[in-house]
């Protein structure tokens, strides 16, 4: 089990958002989760999001995968990375990454970003809107990162299908070994090489922007058939002007514009549904041959366990213990499942102990079960 050499309160106190650092050995004897070739053996899967990134004679080029073994046979010794998005979805060992991060939001949370480098490999200067915790496994990586952009750096080479910026004055310019942390809050430039075949775990924070949220809620009230009523105004008098928008006329349709954010039960769902979802795909295979309860207390009882299909969120808001929100779908809680959906928050494996042999228990867990959110073993 992973364990942090550093207190996260006082991390999220000095440094969260506000300026990046490294943190010297914030894994002590840190052990890497996977190898390469097993990370390689990731980018060959079609539901795996992969990508190749070289800079081959100073020429970038970057790729998506899947890829095939011979891709990999014929390349290089340098300058060149491969990389896996959401590794912790597929791989249990990446996924053990997550837990000594769980004083952090699990709805900010987004995954596991692997990517293994040979000498000089990396993907070049670039600025990333989320904040992320660079965790240095096998072999060591030079890393330069530099002050937080306001409009002063210029992107380029876009061709290439990477989001580069032009040179930056580094504010920390160091080598991480394994075991070292390196965080860079949001709009910060970085860019990291490998000095020798290396492995890096990125821990990936994002939250939704304006915009998203903005087109999500429009999409949750169109899919929800809410707000279809027209502006009606029986006591329309004739203007002067044709053309003319009436004070009135526009307060009320902005009030009928508005009226659905100020319907406290309809946003909190729509949160809760959104902010369940994974941006990445999740490895869910609903069941062949559905539980039914009694089968399950039955399999409980028996000392087995539940486990959740990794990456898979389940919330609740704070104020409100009557819902919880499961990979963009909500189900009705009661006060005998709050203790188990604390669990199913909380924990990856669900045992007879974090759940109790109630009826609307079993019922919510047959469900998710059916569905393919946890499985048995």
């Amino acid at each position: 089990m992973y364990q942090l050499c550093f207190s996260l309160d006082q991390f999220l106190e000095t440094y969260w958002q506000k300026k990046p650092t490294i943190i010297k050995q914030g894994f002590q004897q840190f052990v890497d989760p996977l190898s390469p070739d097993e990370l390689a053996g990731l980018t060959l899967e079609e539901e795996v999001d992969s990508r190749f990134v070289s800079n081959i004679d100073s020429q970038w080029i970057a790729e998506h995968g899947p890829f095939s073994e011979e891709k990999f046979a014929e390349l290089p010794e340098t300058n060149w990375s491969f990389i896996v998005q959401a590794a912790n979805h597929w791989h249990q060992g990446a996924a053990q990454l997550v837990e000594p991060f769980k004083g952090m939001p699990n709805w900010l949370f987004d995954d596991v970003m692997i990517s293994f480098s040979t000498k000089d490999g990396g993907v070049g200067p670039h600025i990333d809107q989320y904040d992320v915790f660079i965790i240095q496994g096998m072999g060591r990586r030079h890393w330069s990162v530099g002050d937080k952009d306001v409009g002063q750096y210029t992107e380029t080479n876009l061709s290439s299908g990477l989001r580069q910026i032009e040179s930056f004055d580094p504010i920390i310019e160091d080598v991480l070994e394994p075991g070292d942390i390196l965080y860079i809050p949001p709009g910060f430039p970085h860019c990291g090489y490998a000095l020798e075949p290396s492995l890096s775990y990125s821990m990936g924070y994002r939250s939704p922007t304006e915009q998203e949220l903005v087109s999500n809620f429009a999409d949750y009230v169109l899919a929800h058939d809410v707000g279809n009523e027209h502006w009606q105004q029986p006591n329309l008098s004739k203007q002067a002007q044709y053309g003319e928008i009436s004070a009135s006329a526009l307060d009320e349709l902005t009030e009928m514009l508005t009226s659905a954010s100020y319907n406290p039960d309809m946003v909190g769902d729509f949160m809760g549904c959104m902010l369940s979802q994974s941006r990445h795909q999740l490895n869910i295979v609903p069941t062949e041959q559905p539980w039914n309860p009694q089968e399950l207390a039955e399999y409980l009882q028996a000392g087995n366990d539940l486990t959740k299909v990794s990456g898979l969120r389940v919330l609740f808001h704070q104020n409100d213990r009557s819902k919880v929100f499961i990979n963009g779908e909500v189900f009705a809680v009661s006060p005998s499942m709050v203790a188990c959906v604390n669990s199913m928050s909380d924990k990856e494996v669900l045992a007879i102990e974090d759940t109790s042999i109630d009826a609307e228990v079993l019922e919510l867990l047959c469900t998710l079960l059916n569905k393919g959110y946890w499985f048995a073993g």
